[in-house]
């Protein structure tokens, strides 16, 4: 099953909630199981977490939400696209879902987020999971690479193959085939009349980008006083020194990894992923 529950973001924004599995059994009422918050990251989608909502709503309210500017939520031209917006709009998703005490689990993006809200509001949180996501500045370097590859994108695509072709295979990112990368981008893909276009705006996913990419997040990390795991993926974009600092930084960190995955650490291992996370959440749910 597949329910979606609209929130109301910061601003107004109409955001949609997404629950992909029935209500947990045999824990008695559905509102009483601990919830979870999966939140995507950059141009990602709430869907890319259904496995991961579906093993996770067997002890929990597991939703996922497709963040403004994300997936079926709203795309406001005008934004704003701060990291005001993207903590404001997961505060009021929380608050609106009735998840609190809230496990939020982030990738990328979607985990500096859940951090910053971890931070600002820990009454809301009872435990954290980052996934693949630095604290430190990548720079202006970074952005014009992200410019310059968003330029170099093919689009429109003639079929969903081509799409993954490109993306799993001919991207000038793409060290080796992957072809989990592929189905990652082919579903954030709709339909045009001229072919296969991305349904978020490359724009709005630059400006998005540029309210974190050139600020450093220690600080904010530090205040996190939950039970958090940083997971980063072997080959991913988050090093280990650097994901073992965080995890020194945090009052209740600790450390995981998945061996052969990317940044797209769920997508590219999902046993792997699984099997990192779950004792983890575990703990939290005994504690």
């Amino acid at each position: 099953m597949v329910r979606r529950i609209d929130v109301t973001g910061v601003g107004g924004v109409r955001l949609a909630a997404w629950e992909f599995a029935d209500p947990p059994k045999g824990r008695g009422e559905q509102e009483s199981a601990p919830g979870v918050l999966l939140l995507h990251g950059l141009m990602g989608r709430a869907s890319h977490w259904a496995p991961t909502a579906r093993w996770l709503a067997e002890r929990h309210r597991a939703f996922a939400l497709d963040q403004r500017g994300h997936g079926r939520s709203e795309k406001p031209a005008d934004g704003p696209f701060t990291r005001e917006a993207y903590v404001a709009d997961a505060e009021a998703a929380v608050e609106q879902l009735g998840l609190a005490p809230v496990t939020l689990i982030g990738h990328s993006m979607g985990a500096l987020t859940a951090w910053q809200l971890a931070a600002r509001r820990p009454d809301l949180v009872r435990a954290l999971v980052i996934c693949d996501m630095r604290a430190s500045a990548l720079g202006v370097a970074s952005q014009r690479e992200w410019e310059d590859w968003f330029r170099s994108w093919p689009v429109p695509f003639a079929t969903l193959a081509d799409v993954r072709k490109w993306f799993g295979e001919d991207d000038p990112r793409v060290e080796r085939p992957n072809p989990a990368r592929g189905e990652f981008f082919a579903e954030v893909m709709a339909e045009r009349a001229d072919g296969w276009r991305p349904v978020f705006s490359r724009r709005q996913m630059l400006t998005s980008r540029e309210a974190w990419v050139f600020h450093a997040h220690w600080e904010e990390l530090a205040q996190v006083r939950c039970p958090t795991l940083v997971v980063r993926g072997l080959d991913g974009e988050l090093g280990r020194a650097e994901a073992q600092e965080m995890v020194r930084v945090l009052p209740c960190g600790q450390y995981g990894e998945v061996p052969d995955a990317g940044h797209l650490v769920h997508f590219d291992r999902p046993e792997g992923w699984r099997a990192t996370i779950e004792p983890f959440l575990e703990g939290v749910l005994t504690a």
